[in-house]
């Protein structure tokens, strides 16, 4: 029997929008990937100090966008566990819960390009069977410069060719705080929770 392949898509999701669900849908067919874990980071370190939508709502939310499709799961592997949220043990975990499983973890070429800069690397890319790089028409991603210290890495990746969507949580939280359209950026029901409860009314960065 085949093994299967599940997809590990990691981020805050605050909110969830159509530029997640189409590169979670690409990755998917171009992988062929049996399931996406869609894995919601509570407190990501990279993002300590900087004000973050309460992972409750966040839950509610993803669930939201994800409802009509069987093949992506809301994964509780960071959810039901204390911060900070390291992927390497994200990783172990994961793999823990599906042992028989190959786990591709999914990421962006700008990602990929800083990966030095995240938490032990290296044992990170082994916990990884493959690595779901994402890239845009025409983009070339060079990561010569890790292959000195992951040199496993360029066996492990697999690339996914995205569409160019130039959209982001937070150019989404901005809008709504200026009362600018917003709606068509998101899944209906996500929009409507937005609505309903009114939130990032009041979020605008510098």
């Amino acid at each position: 029997m085949d093994t299967n392949r599940i997809g590990i898509f990691g981020g805050t999701f605050d909110p969830p929008h159509i530029g997640h669900l189409i590169l979670a849908m690409e990755a998917s067919d171009q992988l062929e990937l049996d399931q996406v874990l869609w894995v919601l980071t509570p407190d990501p370190p990279h993002k300590l100090g900087k004000k973050i939508t309460p992972i409750e709502t966040r839950i509610k939310l993803v669930k939201a966008a994800i409802d009509n499709d069987p093949n992506f799961i809301l994964s509780q592997v960071d959810i039901c566990r204390p911060g900070p949220h390291y992927v390497l043990d994200t990783m172990k975990i994961l793999h823990e819960q599906y042992p028989t499983n190959d786990l591709v973890f999914l990421m962006g070429g700008d990602s990929l390009h800083d990966l030095l800069d995240w938490h032990k690397p290296r044992e990170f890319v082994t916990q990884c069977d493959k690595l779901g790089v994402m890239r845009r028409p025409g983009e070339v991603i060079d990561f010569l410069h890790l292959e000195g210290s992951i040199p496993e890495l360029t066996e492990k990746i697999e690339y996914i060719d995205a569409p160019l969507l130039e959209i982001s949580s937070n150019q989404i939280r901005r809008l709504i705080t200026l009362e600018k359209p917003y709606r068509y950026y998101l899944p209906y029901e996500v929009y409507r929770i937005i609505e309903e409860m009114r939130l990032f009314c009041d979020c605008v960065e510098d």
